[in-house]
């Protein structure tokens, strides 16, 4: 039997996904920029899609951005307001646990000049929203925070993040990437004052290679990049429409009966959880518990043994799991994440991330609890580290 409980790093595309990508390849194949009836065509699905996002959201398909990606959308978004705000002030707030494709760009931006700091965060991954609204100033034209962790699912407070930066500097932009909580925890981009947004298509199902941007209105943003003109002022380049239409049927598949695969997906969660610490001891959860995690995650570390032994040893038994350590980038450095919420790095090496889908099966979490505890027993009987 096959398990895939590693949904956090991508998903299986959706068949019906796939179907309504296909024509847009060999039938309706117009460059969305062009007067012709093909070129209509495509232009007009492109906008349908932009619009059917955006109402995701609560934002204005005219404000949707496609992109490669989340990394590219966080990249025109930080780098596009860095440049259109300079002369406003330098200085940009993030925090410890970003996903790499933002804490890389506020890196860059430091060496050109930019003030950026990083906020602390407590043991379950919340930012520190004292020391947001003590570092937040006129100088700050960008706050960026993730919406879900997509290491240990914490689901951050936007809401009360938007209310700080609105009463104390409301001409700071607030950006969020939604890449790990789009389609699983519901997202409003005027509730919270949020006025740039990122998101992913392959994490909802949909294909690799296009996500989106999307801003609220009157957002001053400039172009990273520049070449052959497009529908958007923003991002160069002939639009990805396969891509496109696959993203907007991904979304529109994330969405159809939202509460009924939000709650199947908590029991999901809630039966490994439950099986883990009932059969295996010595292990740590990371991450907050209930309603403040996502509905897709579970990070846990089993002590005495190294993470990524258990992740080979489960992929030879089927299931598919994520470590807790750098070993995507071949370096045995722990995660930035799990450092930042205090674990030690001994701790943090044997650390497993397990998130699911709506594909998921009870079948699957069953198999994986069958499986993990006589894994984790050979394993610390071998190790070298036990006690």
């Amino acid at each position: 039997m096959k398990a895939y409980l590693d949904n956090g790093s991508t998903t299986p595309v959706d068949e019906r996904v796939v179907e309504a990508m296909k024509p847009y390849f060999t039938e309706k194949y117009g460059h969305p920029l062009f007067i012709y009836s093909q070129g209509k065509e495509a232009n007009e699905t492109v906008k349908e899609a932009s619009d059917f996002l955006g109402n995701t959201i609560n934002a204005k398909g005219e404000n949707v951005v496609f992109t490669s990606g989340a990394t590219e959308a966080n990249d025109l978004g930080l780098r596009g307001v860095a440049k259109a705000r300079r002369r406003e002030g330098n200085h940009i707030i993030t925090s410890k646990i970003e996903n790499p494709s933002v804490l890389r760009i506020c890196e860059n931006l430091e060496q050109d000049g930019f003030d950026v700091d990083y906020l602390d965060v407590d043991k379950n991954g919340f930012v520190d929203l004292d020391q947001l609204n003590d570092l937040i100033s006129e100088e700050t034209i960008l706050v960026s925070i993730g919406h879900v962790s997509d290491e240990i699912g914490t689901i951050e407070p936007l809401k009360e993040i938007g209310e700080i930066i609105e009463d104390e500097s409301p001409k700071t932009y607030f950006h969020t990437n939604a890449a790990a909580s789009y389609g699983l925890v519901p997202l409003d981009l005027e509730e919270a004052y949020i006025d740039l947004v990122s998101l992913s298509a392959h994490k909802i199902h949909g294909p690799m290679g296009v996500g989106a941007l999307i801003t609220a209105e009157d957002v001053e943003i400039e172009p990273v990049n520049y070449g052959y003109l497009s529908l958007s002022d923003l991002r160069p380049g002939t639009e990805n429409v396969p891509g496109i239409v696959g993203f907007r049927k991904a979304a529109e598949l994330s969405f159809k009966e939202f509460d009924k695969k939000i709650d199947r997906l908590k029991k999901l969660r809630n039966r490994l959880i439950k099986g883990i610490e009932n059969e295996i001891p010595e292990v740590v959860l990371h991450g907050p518990e209930g309603g403040k995690r996502s509905p897709a995650n579970a990070n846990y570390s089993f002590k005495h043994i190294e993470g990524e032994s258990i992740m080979i040893h489960l992929d030879i038994r089927g299931i598919s799991v994520a470590t807790g350590s750098a070993c995507a980038t071949r370096k045995l450095e722990p995660s930035h994440v799990l450092t930042a919420i205090g674990v030690d790095p001994v701790t943090a090496h044997g650390a497993i991330r397990f998130t699911l889908s709506r594909m998921n099966t009870q079948k699957e979490i069953d198999y994986t609890l069958e499986v993990l505890p006589e894994v984790v027993e050979k394993l610390r009987e071998l190790s070298p580290m036990k006690s």
